[in-house]
């Protein structure tokens, strides 16, 4: 092909609005398979890439397998695609985050590649009630790998949603979103997992509390997998705008014991002086981070 095949699958994830995990199952081929195509790691076989040519001409008529041979600029002409969507070919102030360079992006993106199923996702977030000590919340979340290769993630609490991306690094991720009503930024650091599926992820937050003064305040969170996607991209859509409208706070009495002495651990001067920790830390000793845990008979 004259130019990398990558960027052109790029593009046309982009034009059809589709997910890499439909792509696949559309194909009958595994989402890791399509994340390789994407990432530029292979190509896909003659077998396979007729059937994503006869896949693609469904919904660009015309379309042929030859046109895969076009330069980019003709192929983005062809599909419909604006070619500043793909990275390598925006200015450089802009990015695969929509604006947010960041050193290191080649490393996120395969390290999506690798992982990024892994997380896909719903999740339920508990964390403590900052204006009501002693209470708790719960946000829910959805994580979903991006046709520009990274995982995309929403969370919302009582109607307010905030919107960003998850970067994997080791084994941990970060995340980084922002309220789309008022223009907070929100940060996180959490511990990933080794497993080929995430069932509670946990780490820190740091977040403005919603007083008057928008007191930056950092606190634990624990997230909880609560579904997986469905791949249709609507779909999966509408159903988190539904759990982000639950009502955010947690019932009396509904969090675990275990769940609360993991998000009210104590720490400070007096702590320290008894062998805690001084400053506000989740170490990995500590994390409940997991995959699935499977029983006997189960």
């Amino acid at each position: 092909m004259s130019e990398p095949f990558a960027k052109k699958l790029e593009l046309v994830l982009k034009v059809l609005s589709m997910s890499r995990a439909r792509l696949a199952a559309d194909l009958g081929v595994d989402k890791s398979v399509v994340g390789r195509w994407v990432s530029g790691a292979v190509q896909p076989s003659a077998h396979n890439l007729s059937l994503l040519s006869a896949l693609i001409a469904e919904r660009i008529p015309g379309f042929t397998a030859l046109d895969w041979d076009r330069s980019l600029a003709a192929f983005a002409e062809l599909i419909g695609a604006d070619l500043k969507a793909v990275a390598g070919h925006a200015p450089p102030i802009e990015s695969a985050l929509g604006g947010l360079p960041l050193m290191g992006m080649e490393q996120f993106l395969s390290a999506t590649v690798m992982r990024g199923s892994a997380y896909e996702g719903y999740y339920r977030t508990t964390r403590p009630y900052i204006l009501a000590p002693g209470r708790f919340m719960h946000d829910y979340a959805m994580v979903r790998i991006d046709p520009n290769g990274l995982m995309r993630l929403r969370i919302g609490a009582g109607g307010t949603i905030a919107d960003g991306w998850v970067l994997p690094a080791g084994n941990q991720i970060f995340a980084v979103t922002v309220d789309v009503i008022s223009g907070a930024v929100l940060f996180g650091i959490f511990h990933g997992v080794a497993t080929p599926k995430a069932e509670i992820v946990d780490g820190l937050v740091l977040a403005p509390s919603l007083d008057v003064g928008r007191t930056p305040a950092a606190y634990p969170m624990i997230l909880e997998r609560v579904g997986d996607l469905s791949g249709e991209i609507e779909a999966d859509d509408r159903r988190f705008l539904e759990f982000a409208a639950r009502d955010p706070v947690a019932p009396e009495g509904s969090i675990s014991e275990e769940i609360r002495s993991h998000l009210n651990g104590d720490f400070g001067p007096a702590a320290a002086a008894l062998g805690g920790d001084l400053l506000l830390r989740m170490p990995l000793t500590r994390s409940m981070a997991r995959g699935p845990v499977y029983r006997e008979g189960a």
